[in-house]
């Protein structure tokens, strides 16, 4: 039997005491006051990821474990999205068994958009039936993101299908519909969707939370949108939870939910509503076996030094001490790489474009720290017939190339990634991660993509006098090496972008999203230029 003694943040009462936790073979056994003087230290619940793609941080769950108890985070909802459009239920299974070799709590969903769209070339597909199977395994305890918010508007079959198999085991069902709001929201919360991770203004999101939807407050490596949302916190504490979708492992070596719990309460918000949305909703929402600092419950909590930080001194998970101090007790796990890759060496004449007439052509505008893009129209310059980037304005070419079959890339423009001289590229490109890449000119952008093809995934980038990648070799979107060490050689990549000119917050994972077609508003795939607020190609 093991007691801790603190001031004790009873979120679920919200109440605060100097008391003690006494926990037993994993279990909460009593949570009591005490008299007199304890450590200046506070008791709390744990954190919870509400909604993430593990797979975005480059690291395994095992890896990704090891950085996130250091901030407190002692379980994550989990999209396995990402994967299972490279390597379908294996990918799933991948995940489930790679996260259940280390104490940190897990919970993954059935992918329910693989592929995400039929505009692009996935690596698998799961049908309903394949869905269905999913959510019968107890392992599985929701369906994912329902991303296609057209098919659950225009009543299709197969999605209509995919959401009633989980309603009818009794598991929610995660939104994800940007932009929608009125009558259309109303109507995707109807079928029976009950939360959304993507509002980026505060309108859009009391649209859903009136129909009785979920608010995830996301605030990750690319979409930042909390600064837009978090006032919910003052009218709609319960129904508004933290989560960031995507956190890339330069970023997560810094903080996780922990840092918006702070920056929450820097900003003046209720303690226990801000704990409320850090720790409490999401383990309600979803029904998870993560405990709330109650007597009988899991002992999942965090020691944490003082609140103003919410720097953690001790995280504690089913009663292990995981982290104490700065030290991790989680070892590093062998992972075997799963993979699904055809390598398809690309030549500088694979990227051009011949121009059809002197004219204007669609140009996606990337914006930092945003999922959407805009689109603008623009004259380009035309030589020996071919158009041309026009790096004075900041137009550069962009280019998917199928990473599952041999194939011609699809090569379009885009503005606003500041590279002067040279191109990145990656296999990380949502959703269904083919290689992506941006660059200066036909040259770089075939020796940033062959760099990619040649370590069957990974980050590059090219300049004139360095080359650098970071291999991916887990489904071209995972590393296989501890945390740390990821960070620091993306960081290194992520430099190097800088130094070509760039100077946007995280061009990789900027570059990640703008093959993501069910974002708005101008997205490419590897089969052209598409148009995410019509759902159609571009002519």
């Amino acid at each position: 039997m093991e007691k801790i003694q603190g001031i004790v943040l009873d979120v679920v009462n919200r109440r605060r005491f100097n008391g003690e936790v006494e926990l037993k073979e994993g279990v909460i056994t009593a949570v009591r006051e005490v008299d007199g003087g304890v450590p200046e230290q506070h008791i709390m619940p744990g954190f919870v990821d509400s909604h993430i793609h593990i797979e975005s941080s480059m690291l395994v769950p095992s890896a990704f474990a090891r950085l996130a108890v250091r901030h407190g985070t002692v379980a994550t909802v989990s999209d396995p999205h990402e994967i299972a459009n490279v390597c379908g239920k294996d990918g799933v299974d991948f995940m489930i068994e790679n996260g259940q070799k280390v104490p940190l709590k897990f919970y993954f969903g059935a992918p329910s958009c693989v592929p995400a769209t039929p505009f692009e070339t996935a690596g698998a597909e799961l049908d309903t039936e394949a869905v269905s199977e999913l959510l019968d395994r107890d392992d599985i305890l929701y369906l994912a993101e329902m991303m296609n918010w057209p098919g659950v508007l225009n009543g299709d079959q197969e999605v209509q299908a995919k959401i009633s198999a989980a309603l009818d085991r009794g598991k929610p069902v995660d939104g994800h519909a940007p932009g929608l709001k009125g009558a259309k929201a109303a109507q995707y919360a109807e079928a029976g969707i009950t939360t959304d991770h993507e509002c980026y203004t505060k309108k859009e999101a009391l649209d859903k939370l009136k129909h009785g939807m979920k608010i995830a407050i996301r605030e990750g490596s690319a979409a930042k949108n909390y600064d837009a949302l978090i006032s919910l916190l003052d009218d709609y504490a319960g129904e508004v939870m933290f989560c960031s979708d995507d956190k890339h492992p330069d970023d997560l070596v810094v903080g996780h939910i922990n840092e918006l719990a702070a920056r929450t309460l820097d900003q003046g918000y209720d303690l226990f509503d801000t704990l409320e949305a850090c720790c409490v909703t999401p383990v309600q929402h979803y029904g998870l076996d993560v405990g709330l600092l109650r007597e009988g419950d899991p002992a999942d909590f965090i020691v944490v030094d003082d609140l103003d930080t919410m720097h953690v001194r001790q995280t504690w998970i089913n009663g292990r001490c995981v982290l104490n101090g700065d030290t991790v007790h989680i070892p590093d796990m062998d992972v075997k790489p799963i993979n699904n890759f055809v390598s398809n060496t690309c030549t500088p004449d694979d990227f051009v474009i011949e121009a059809k007439q002197d004219d204007q052509y669609p140009v996606i505008v990337a914006q930092d720290g945003q999922l959407v893009t805009g689109k603008s129209t623009e004259r380009l310059p035309i030589q020996n017939g071919k158009l041309q980037p026009d790096l004075s304005r900041d137009i550069l070419k962009v280019a998917v190339v199928n990473r599952y079959e041999k194939a011609l890339p699809a090569t379009a423009f885009i503005k606003n990634f500041g590279i002067r001289e040279g191109a990145i590229a990656s296999s990380v490109a949502h959703d269904s991660h083919n290689v992506i890449a941006v660059g200066s000119s036909d040259e770089y952008l075939s020796k940033a993509v062959n760099l990619v093809m040649e370590h069957e995934g990974g980050l590059s980038a090219v300049s004139a006098d360095k080359e650098e990648v970071l291999p991916l070799p887990v489904a071209g979107l995972m590393s296989n090496r501890p945390g740390e060490e990821v960070a620091a050689h993306y960081e290194k990549l992520s430099r190097m972008a800088r130094e070509m000119g760039s100077e946007l917050n995280s061009p990789f994972m900027l570059i990640s999203f703008m093959a993501l077609l069910v974002i708005p508003s101008l997205k490419i795939s590897d089969k052209g230029l598409f148009d995410a607020d019509n759902f159609e190609f571009v002519g």
